[in-house]
């Protein structure tokens, strides 16, 4: 008889087990709780727009000027410059991208990177609609609204 119980128990245990990795992502956990995580921007934000002034043949003052100073270069490879960006929200992140500069004798050769927002201030009002579209509606949310939201997330 116990044979009968104790296989579909390891059973039913490795099933809840499974799902221990991503408890986090549907259930509040205790250290969710009352503690507070900065939001968390790295590196150098770039925009299409900003991209779109670069020329090939540009020197690397120019193109200093137009993109800023790169986030990571070599000293082994003098004639590469890689601009990395990335945001994390609550301890997670939340955007990374790459984008990287070629130059071929001191001059800009091509560039390749990930897809840029379209300018700061679509960016900006893209980051808006996300953060307004949880706030309060005004129209008396209350306890179970409150909680609702809590496992939405």
């Amino acid at each position: 008889v116990t044979t009968k119980l104790c296989l579909p128990a390891l059973a039913a245990a490795g099933l809840f087990a499974a799902g221990c990795a991503t408890i986090d992502t549907y259930v509040p956990t205790v250290r969710s709780f009352g503690v507070y995580k900065l939001d968390i921007n790295q590196g150098n934000f770039l925009t299409q727009d900003v991209v779109d002034k670069l020329k090939v043949g540009q020197t690397k003052p120019q193109v200093r000027t137009i993109l800023g100073t790169p986030l990571i270069t070599s000293a082994f490879r003098d004639n590469r410059w890689d601009y990395v960006y990335g945001f994390s929200r609550q301890g997670r992140v939340t955007e990374h991208r790459n984008f990287t500069i070629y130059f071929v004798d001191d001059k800009l050769g091509r560039w390749e990177g990930d897809e840029l927002p379209t300018s700061a201030a679509e960016a900006n009002r893209t980051a808006a609609e996300k953060s307004l579209a949880g706030g309060p509606t005004g129209e008396g949310s209350g306890f179970f609204d409150w909680l609702r939201g809590i496992f939405r997330r």
